[in-house]
């Protein structure tokens, strides 16, 4: 995929392969931001020690837009400030949490933007290129885009609302942290 659209002077667009020291550096911010405990399920120590391959294999997997995307915001300079990927869920395989998935769908994670730029627009600009992505898919068709968010998270949760996200009523435990819930969001196919 290589929708582009200007935000702000940036470029939206999906992830290239040979960008994946990019990837590593985004990851690699968005888990020393102050509320990467309650957004992502891995550590800034957990992601740094993976090898070079583990980038390239990811950089190489959401280029090719099959079954998973990056969508990045690229300032003029170069600079990625934000990134959101998606990844297709088959019906009757199971997710992340080993639940059967019910119907094919698309689940957004790593939504990272920079703080500063947190309230620009750029988030939304991630969103509808995701999105995008996830409609224009012929096989298998999806009928749903879902998302979880940790209940602690208000600021996130906000803009899913905004955005057009609605809460599906499921909780479920943190997987890193059992004390804790997680909310899905799903936005259904337009």
């Amino acid at each position: 995929m290589e929708t582009k659209q200007q935000h702000t002077q940036h470029v939206i667009r999906a992830v290239r392969a040979d960008e994946w020291e990019k990837v590593k550096e985004l990851r690699l911010d968005a888990l020393r931001d102050p509320v990467a405990s309650l957004a992502f399920l891995e550590t800034y120590e957990q992601a740094a020690a993976k090898p070079d391959e583990f980038w390239q294999d990811r950089a190489a997997g959401a280029a090719e837009g099959v079954h998973v995307a990056q969508i990045i915001a690229e300032a003029p300079d170069g600079q990625w400030n934000g990134s959101v990927s998606v990844f297709i869920e088959d019906a009757g395989t199971k997710d992340f949490l080993e639940q059967v998935v019910e119907t094919d769908q698309a689940h957004v994670v790593g939504v990272f933007v920079r703080a500063e730029q947190r309230g620009s627009g750029l988030t939304d600009a991630l969103f509808e290129a995701a999105l995008e992505w996830v409609w224009a898919r012929e096989e298998p068709v999806l009928e749903r885009a879902r998302l979880f968010v940790h209940e602690s998270n208000e600021r996130a949760a906000g803009f899913y609302r905004r955005f057009g996200f609605q809460a599906s009523g499921l909780v479920i435990p943190k997987p890193d942290d059992p004390s804790a819930r997680e909310h899905e969001y799903v936005f259904a196919r337009p």
